[in-house]
């Protein structure tokens, strides 16, 4: 195998300049260019994430740190230094080779397997046959072929997203180290700040050892077999973000394309407590301290959790950005983006990347999460007088006959009613709304009001529109509709306290 497609110089990466020019860049002059780089931007939030992780794996090991705040401070005031990035890049050049006999990038040489597969194992949006996404019609018997960029992109992003479940060659898999977690990002004004709001602190004797997976020798196949060795805990944040979860070796074809591929168990993460700054934490009662996770019903939903606190459990990352502006208000983190996966077992339900704007008022007013934690219960207060309307509308209507419905008859007949749907796609653009009327330091009752009545709103337009589908010529289901309205009048009387409240409170206050 010759050399062939470095990923320091090739173009592989792709970016968006600050005057809205696309392009594709290599790592080094990705990292150079930063300061006049908007953002990284792919179609895939998986891979988005992943080569922010990368990136900030090569600035970890470029730059020895930061070790402390202070070394982190001093980077942001004077940026990212061009010749400890170039001096870094080529002395480990020869590791970033895509195809090399010895060190393939991300790669197991010589990974000998009796099945190969398609191109589509690296990407969760072409995967497989038994779970397949809607308008996916690459066929994975016949999958075509993909340029190396685009096998450098779908390396990366496998390796940091792929989920446990399925024997292998080697071993059985597991997942990666934060697979099925909601990755959290702050964005700033450009690709540099954003990389060094990311590039949080760690103490001085892990940046030593902390190895990324291009300085580590890749592991034998007699090890990767052995699953008392083919295991550990991550040293530090650079070997955490170049996690070898699976074993990889692209096959190149004559016209340097991609069509197959050795892929296998890699490396398992065994647990620890060692947290990953990317991610919002919560309490379980059995299982402890456990990682946020997207679900069906958006992240924006649990937004708090993102937001630090003295709990301990809101992102590094955002911690640290709000550190690093403090002495810089203007570059302040412009929003927070959330990336990643849901999976059913071994199988990917969506991806997904929701962005949300950032409230300057986290830097220093340590009310605002508690502001925003009660905006968030104001709205589920509200939907669970949806959610009994619904129920008993469902109860009335499955019981014709005076039968008693069962429990799952009543859960599956509401799960296809789109009024809890309808209802929080209304408020999820209020509530942004809500965060950029903070971010602009408008007064909080008012804030609050407006969400209030955006509530009701919300809560009276998802139950109006289900009525609207409502046959006026089938007297059950008239009737159902009549039960179940009282909890909807209950639900809006309830707001319309919390408003009364309001307008009470304003006028005692002479507002």
């Amino acid at each position: 195998m010759s050399r062939f497609f470095n990923l320091i110089d090739e173009a592989w990466i792709p970016v968006r300049f600050s005057n809205g020019r696309y392009e594709e860049l290599g790592i080094k002059a990705t990292l150079l260019q930063a300061s006049k780089i908007a953002a990284v931007e792919d179609q895939s939030p998986l891979v988005v994430a992943s080569i922010h992780r990368l990136l900030l794996a090569v600035l970890y090991r470029a730059l020895k740190g930061p070790a402390d705040i202070e070394h982190a401070k001093e980077l942001f005031k004077t940026g990212l230094p061009v010749e400890k990035i170039e001096g870094y890049l080529k002395n480990w050049h020869d590791r970033f080779w895509l195809f090399d006999d010895q060190y393939p990038f991300f790669q197991i040489p010589l990974l000998e397997l009796k099945i190969r597969k398609a191109w589509t194992v690296l990407s969760a949006e072409n995967n497989a046959d038994n779970a397949k996404v809607l308008f996916d019609h690459v066929n994975v018997e016949r999958p075509g072929t993909i340029s190396p960029a685009a096998a450098s992109r779908g390396l990366v992003a496998t390796q940091t997203y792929s989920v446990g479940g399925g024997n292998t060659e080697l071993l059985y898999t597991s997942g990666a180290p934060s697979a099925t977690a909601a990755m959290v990002i702050p964005i700033g004004a450009s690709l540099n700040d954003t990389l060094l709001f990311s590039l949080v602190p760690q103490n001085r004797n892990i940046v030593i050892a902390d190895l990324p997976i291009w300085e580590r020798e890749p592991e034998t196949i007699p090890d990767l077999k052995d699953s008392n060795i083919a295991k550990r805990i991550p040293v530090g944040y650079a070997d955490l973000y170049t996690w070898r979860i699976r074993s990889v070796l692209l096959q190149e074809n004559e016209d340097k394309s991609i069509m197959k591929l050795a892929f296998a168990s890699g490396v398992k993460c065994s647990p620890s407590q060692f947290p990953d700054p990317m991610l919002a934490y919560r309490i379980d009662e059995k299982n402890g301290k456990l990682p946020l996770q997207f679900k069906q019903k958006g992240l924006w939903r649990e937004f708090d959790s993102l937001l630090p606190d003295n709990d301990g459990l809101a992102p590094l990352v955002v911690e640290h950005a709000i550190a690093l502006t403090k002495t810089f208000p203007k570059r302040y983190p412009r929003s927070l983006m959330a990336l990643g996966q849901a999976n059913d077992k071994a199988k990917i339900e969506f991806w997904r990347m929701e962005r949300f704007v950032f409230p300057k008022e986290m830097s220093g007013d340590k009310t605002t999460k508690s502001f925003i934690r009660d905006m968030l219960k104001e709205a589920n207060d509200a939907q669970l007088a949806l959610w009994k309307a619904t129920h008993r509308y469902a109860t009335c209507i499955i019981s014709r006959g005076d039968r008693v419905p069962a429990k799952k008859d009543i859960s599956d007949f509401v799960s296809q009613m789109p009024c809890t749907s309808l209802y929080w796609s209304v408020l999820e653009a209020k509530f942004n709304d809500a965060l950029q009327s903070i971010r602009n330091g408008s007064d909080q009752d008012k804030i609050e009001l407006a969400w209030l009545r955006q509530v009701k709103h919300a809560l009276l337009e998802s139950w109006n529109s289900h009525k609207a589908s409502i046959s006026l010529g089938d007297a059950w289901s008239i009737r159902a509709l009549v039960k179940a309205e009282g909890s909807i009048n209950e639900g809006v009387s309830a707001v319309d306290e919390l408003l009364d409240e309001f307008a009470t409170n304003r006028q005692k206050e002479g507002a």
